[in-house]
């Protein structure tokens, strides 16, 4: 995946002109500045919520848009809300989602299974979402990213409301996703211990 010159406006005021990256297979881009400097913004214009004001993403050198694969079809995106339902048990949340991620019915209940127990809350399937702490509905979020296989996800401050063994465990999620031919695109202030697989992306250096 190749990041062409993008720039962002809010308003008349630049957030970030001219940024370049390029992201292979098994690598994770971890994009880092202050906070307001368009961190969240770059992460909603990968994943195709946003629009830039200029330049291209550009995936196995074209366009994005240029695909007969959807984009949105391509990637997992998790932001700073959880995105799941209050009224609902854990494990029908998940189930719901992987009616929409396109998993054919008669895989959902073990994809649900595996999912849950590689987040290490199979014990809350059946709790309503309503009663789960900050923690465990972030884990719950985190569960859908193994729900599909999809070569990229953008990851908003994933580890947000997680304590140390929950950090971990995103570290080795990612890890994981990496070691499948995967990648990563996150803003994270994480240590992920990926060494060299790691991309740096300041993106206050796009800054005008």
């Amino acid at each position: 995946m190749t990041l062409q010159e993008l720039a962002c406006f809010r308003g008349d005021r630049p957030i970030f002109i001219g940024l370049d990256a390029e992201l292979e297979a098994g690598h994770a881009l971890v994009v880092t500045g202050r906070n307001g400097a368009g961190k969240s913004t770059l992460l909603r214009i990968l994943a195709g919520f946003v629009r830039a004001d200029a330049g291209q993403v550009l995936w196995n050198g074209v366009d994005r848009e240029d695909h007969d694969i959807p984009w949105r079809e391509r990637l997992h995106y998790l932001g700073h809300r959880d995105g799941i339902a209050a009224e609902l048990a854990a494990g029908a949340d998940l189930r719901h989602w992987a009616a929409i991620l396109g998993v054919p019915r008669p895989l959902r209940a073990a994809r649900v299974a595996e999912a849950l127990e590689a987040l290490d809350i199979p014990h809350l399937a059946e709790l309503p979402v309503r009663v789960l702490s900050a923690g465990q509905r972030r884990r719950l979020a985190l569960a859908r990213l193994l729900l599909a296989r999809r070569p990229l996800w953008v990851l908003d401050e994933p580890t947000t409301a997680l304590d140390r063994d929950g950090q971990a465990l995103v570290a080795r999620l990612i890890g994981d996703h990496l070691d499948q031919g995967g990648m990563v695109v996150t803003a994270t202030h994480l240590a992920l211990g990926l060494d060299d697989r790691v991309v740096p992306l300041d993106i206050e250096e796009a800054a005008p």
